[in-house]
């Protein structure tokens, strides 16, 4: 039996460091559609800096998203490469 998926508050500031690995690519996608589907427009989604590979994982989910008009490394005082900032359509 599948467990119940986890419902999370929708924002414009997403923290994947609660997200199993494995779970990221999925996850982040639902995100920005619920994102979409509410409206929001600037969002910014906290992937850590580690290694990176969270980072890439969360950039080509952005890069097939028809929605996502521009992204980009987080400010120094938001983050920095720890965060990317997206902008929707």
């Amino acid at each position: 039996m599948e467990p119940e998926p986890i419902r999370i508050p929708i924002s414009d500031v997403f923290d994947l460091h609660s997200v199993p690995p494995r779970d990221v690519k999925e996850v982040v996608a639902e995100y920005l559609l619920e994102a979409h589907r509410l409206g929001l427009r600037a969002l910014r989604i906290i992937h850590g800096r580690g290694i990176g590979v969270q980072r890439e994982i969360v950039r080509s989910v952005l890069e097939q998203t028809d929605f996502v008009v521009h992204y980009r490394d987080a400010p120094a005082e938001a983050g920095g490469w720890g965060a990317t900032i997206v902008t929707l359509r």
